[in-house]
């Protein structure tokens, strides 16, 4: 029982920490060899041809502010090309995009997902790189070239940008814990990044080769997970760029979060089924660490171990084991409860910022937990489920 504690509280200590810690020595030890990687420096007439692709629906409260964040984009004359998708829009977005020609707009009034119009609009680019991008999120003037001076570097097939959450100072639970997570998610990729290959991509703001490009199955819940991952499975690396960043509102809630969650667990379980061959380290060996380490446990087991660990540390401190199984069992006690009050106080309103980790740490590995079960127990969706942003 005690061995099953130690690996079940290892596990999850490594998962969420401790992977982060090993990173960062291994990144110290290689800078220490090799020096900083040079971030490479482009002239306007080496960068390639970029498609910007923005799959929208039911964004008219967004889409004006999308359009003016697009066109104000600095990119050399002539290279950048706009296509807005709004299949299933039954609202007035694709008539507000209409009324500017600079934009290639696709339209049908059928539903049947992003990723069927993602792979639509792909249908009309003929540029060297896409860049992909969610209608509700903000570019940085300078994002697209900072995104696309890397693929110089031929080994680079795919850039992934930086998601930052807009929080303020009465940030409730769910913009406070969303933007903490993005903050430490930023720093893993940028060391991942830096010693081989980011594993996957949000899509607030990735960008691939066309020709590497393939589509994914239409009931892909992770689109953007799986077309860049599916890149690297090819022997390519994906760079983490964070001086190109996607700004958006925190979800208008912890329930809305939680959906949002949810529906990336069981994605997440979705995808590591179909991207088995990662899994084994011979042909990838470094992308293979990365991608279990990064993703894979906190999508599969270690929510499981959190479990485990409170059971038999529980065991053990009833058992009579010893006082520091019995402070061990306190301490985790004490966390839940933490996590719990966050709860209480969140429902009526209550801001307390200290609770907010314990709290979004408890309710981030819950959807794990119902993302497994609605992955096994029901049929996945591609079509999209909105998580409520903050206005």
């Amino acid at each position: 029982m005690k061995l099953t504690l130690w690996i079940s509280l290892f596990i999850a200590f490594y998962t969420f920490v401790g992977y982060g810690f090993l990173l960062y020595f291994i990144i110290k030890i290689k800078r220490a060899i090799k020096g900083k990687p040079v971030i490479p420096v482009v002239n306007d007439d080496d960068l390639p041809t970029c498609t910007l692709i923005v799959a929208a629906y039911n964004e008219e409260h967004f889409i004006s502010q999308k359009i003016a964040n697009s066109l104000q984009l600095n990119y050399p004359a002539g290279k950048l090309k706009f296509v807005f998708v709004t299949d299933g829009s039954s609202d007035r977005t694709a008539e507000i995009i209409s009324e500017h020609p600079q934009i290639q707009l696709l339209h049908r009034p059928e539903r049947a997902g992003k990723i069927a119009a993602v792979h639509r609009a792909m249908e009309y680019v003929d540029t060297e790189v896409v860049v992909f991008t969610d209608a509700n999120t903000f570019l940085n003037p300078e994002a697209i070239t900072r995104i696309c001076r890397h693929y110089s570097d031929k080994t680079v097939g795919a850039v992934a940008g930086e998601k930052r959450v807009q929080i303020d100072a009465n940030a409730d639970a769910s913009a406070a814990g969303e933007g903490f997570y993005w903050k430490y998610e930023s720093a893993l990729k940028k060391w991942d990044s830096e010693l081989y290959s980011v594993v996957g991509a949000a899509g607030e703001l990735f960008s691939v080769r066309r020709n590497l490009y393939q589509d994914v199955p239409a009931d892909t819940v992770l689109d953007d997970f799986m077309i860049s991952m599916l890149i690297a499975a090819k022997g390519y690396r994906i760079i983490y760029e964070p001086e190109a960043y996607a700004l958006e509102t925190a979800s208008e809630n912890v329930s809305e979060e939680l959906k949002r969650k949810i529906r990336i667990a069981a994605g997440g379980i979705q995808s590591i089924l179909r991207l088995k061959s990662l899994l084994l380290p011979f042909k990838f060996p470094v992308l293979s660490f990365q991608y279990v380490s990064h993703r894979v446990l906190r999508w599969t087991v270690t929510p499981f171990f959190l479990i485990l660990a409170f059971i038999t540390n529980f065991a053990l401190a009833f058992a009579g084991k010893g006082w520091f199984y019995e402070l061990l069992f306190v301490g985790q006690v004490l966390f839940y409860l933490l996590a719990i009050l966050g709860f209480i106080l969140e429902k009526r309103h209550i801001r307390v910022k200290a609770l907010f980790i314990p709290y979004y740490f408890c309710v981030m590995n819950y959807a794990v937990l119902a993302g497994i079960i609605r992955y096994f127990t029901t049929k996945q969706s591609s079509v999209w489920e909105k998580a409520q942003r903050k206005m």
